[in-house]
């Protein structure tokens, strides 16, 4: 895993108010205070000194927060300058930053490239051009394809934020668009809950009854069904939740909001494979269950309820639980206890059978 070094620009180069977006409540900075390269410089050499067993081909300085290739070229100079001694030496490998789909074309990842960006971030959030609009982001669907090309083209690293529980997004949508990423072949996704933030548009749509927010539950259910489809194409999911923080909770109105969201969703996808593993297993035998040290709290679940919940079905008493240091993550062996032949589950692979099958369109054209 890289060692990131964030900077945040909080709605800086992008002119679009999204219906559910308050970066400058969630960040804690407003427009009017932007980081300066002499920050930038100060947060760089603050976090490389917190470093500790890590080579320096690892680091990452990323800039968050904003749309960077839209802010003026001068201002992404400085900072992207800020970055340069450190690249220089050696103590940061690249620069990541996030932009807005329809701010990449092949003169802009030239630039980019050129200031030592490997990796760019594209706030997607769907691929349905009705609840685009109804977000009011201000782009089409035609646009992600583009930029993905682009950049490709450019040989940079590329990543999609995906948001569920947009206005006018239903589970058809977004099923769609979660395909329509698959396919665009991106080397990693964040999947992002809306929320509902104190002043932003969503929060007065809100308050008129207009925008009803998904359930925790819900919320956890749709992101343990998009993390499952994209791995098991090969595709990273790096994050699934927004950062917590108290300026975020302080910010928050409603919506499915828990800390460890992205816990919840793994716990989920553990909890599904092993009542499908210890139902075929059979019930004369007890059987030996093992997992990376690293997942119990994946398996045992927020508050203890994958136990609570395989209790609940019969299936507590087939097995006994082991943790072995040597096991990747997220896998689940299951062992006879008289002759060890065991079976091993990849964790992370999708299964759509229970699904209604949703034809994918091609990449549209821009109108």
């Amino acid at each position: 895993m890289p060692f990131v070094i964030p900077v945040f620009i909080p709605h800086q180069g992008c002119p679009h108010a999204c219906i559910f977006c308050n970066q400058h409540r969630i960040s804690g900075q407003g427009a009017d205070t932007p980081v300066t390269p002499a920050e930038v410089r100060e947060t760089i050499s603050l976090w490389l000194g917190r470093r500790r067993d890590r080579t320096a081909d690892e680091v990452q300085v990323a800039f968050y927060g904003g749309s960077f290739t839209g802010l003026p070229r001068p201002r992404q100079q400085e900072l992207l300058r800020a970055v340069a001694p450190f690249l220089d030496s050696g103590q940061v490998r690249s620069i990541r930053l996030s932009t807005r789909p329809d701010y990449i074309d092949n003169e802009r990842v030239a630039f980019l490239r050129a200031h030592g960006v490997a990796i760019v971030e594209l706030g997607v959030q769907s691929l349905d051009d009705r609840v685009l609009a109804a977000s009011g982001r201000g782009h089409q669907a035609a646009h992600t394809c583009r930029a993905v090309e682009f950049l490709r083209q450019g040989g940079m690293e590329i990543g999609m934020q995906l948001m569920l529980g947009l206005p006018a997004q239903s589970s058809r949508s977004l099923m769609r668009s979660v395909k329509q990423t698959a396919e665009l072949k991106p080397d990693f996704v964040r999947i992002y809950p809306v929320l509902v933030l104190r002043d932003s548009k969503l929060h007065a749509l809100y308050e008129k009854k207009q925008y009803r927010p998904l359930s925790l539950n819900n919320a956890v259910v749709k992101a343990a069904w998009m993390k499952k489809y994209l791995t098991a194409r090969g595709i990273r999911v790096v994050r699934m939740g927004l950062q917590p923080g108290r300026e975020l909770e302080k910010s928050l109105v409603a919506g499915p909001y828990h800390p460890a969201f992205g816990e919840m969703v793994g716990a989920r996808i553990m909890l599904q494979q092993t009542r499908k593993l210890l139902r075929g297993a059979g019930k004369n035998r007890r059987r030996i269950l093992s997992i990376s040290d690293r997942d119990a709290s994946l398996f045992r679940g927020v508050h203890s309820r994958n136990i609570d919940r395989l209790r609940e079905l019969g299936l507590a008493d087939r097995f006994a639980l082991v943790t072995d240091r040597a096991q990747p993550r997220f896998t689940l062996r299951i062992m006879e206890a008289a002759n060890n032949e065991d079976v091993t589950i990849q964790l992370n692979v999708g299964n759509d059978k229970n699904h209604q099958t949703v034809t994918v369109q091609q990449c549209p054209r821009l109108r």
